[in-house]
């Protein structure tokens, strides 16, 4: 079983790329924003985050509950919490988020996590998450995208699930190839995308 720690390294430990913070703020709809403390404690939660949640909550569970977080939100949360345990100082978080897609009525919203360690103790550090809806729009990226590209059959089907958020070991078992190939396969599609980070290879096949 994969630890939290190489979900996080695959998951995008790497510098964000100008194309990728070209692409957030195209978008017309303001990210919502969640603050939290360690213990799970709201800290401050904006509009857009309110109507994102119960927007997942709906897809999720077919209600919205008064009060509670998405549980596609606590999970990440989690895996924050583990990560601050072992990443303790501000640095280690300089280019380090996770990200997860939640599939939901069109369009489906990206949910990016953030840690923020404090000196004063663990109860003191922060979590942010950033909600954002995947424009319309860009839903056929990934076709155009192959075509553009010149993608093969294989690397099509790890573009879609980078899309999805997924570590090398989970592209792995969905596509029953071994991890050192994903690695292979992702090396070429930066290649062919001119992308030097996953999230780079993201910025390209949106906005293609």
């Amino acid at each position: 079983m994969e630890t939290k720690v190489d979900t996080m390294l695959q998951t995008e430990e790497l510098p964000v790329s100008s194309d990728f913070i070209e692409e957030i703020v195209e978008q017309r709809v303001g990210p919502g924003i969640l603050l939290l403390s360690p213990a799970l404690q709201l800290m401050h939660m904006n509009r857009q985050a309110v109507e994102l949640s119960g927007k997942i909550m709906r897809a999720q569970n077919g209600k919205v509950a008064t009060g509670v977080l998405p549980k596609a939100v606590t999970e990440l949360c989690d895996e924050i919490i583990t990560e601050l345990q072992v990443r303790t100082d501000a640095k280690d978080w300089e280019q380090v988020q996770i990200r997860r897609l939640v599939s939901t009525p069109n369009p489906p919203v990206l949910l990016r996590a953030f840690g923020f360690p404090d000196r004063g103790g663990a109860q003191r550090a922060r979590i942010l998450i950033i909600m954002e809806e995947v424009a319309q729009r860009k839903e056929r990226g990934p076709e155009k995208a192959r075509e553009r590209f010149r993608l093969t059959a294989r690397e099509h089907g790890v573009v879609l699930n980078l899309a999805k958020g997924h570590t090398n070991k989970e592209i792995a078992n969905t596509l029953a190839i071994t991890e050192q190939t994903v690695k292979e396969h992702i090396k070429h599609i930066m290649e062919k995308t001119r992308s030097t980070t996953r999230t780079g290879i993201l910025a390209r096949i949106f906005n293609s």
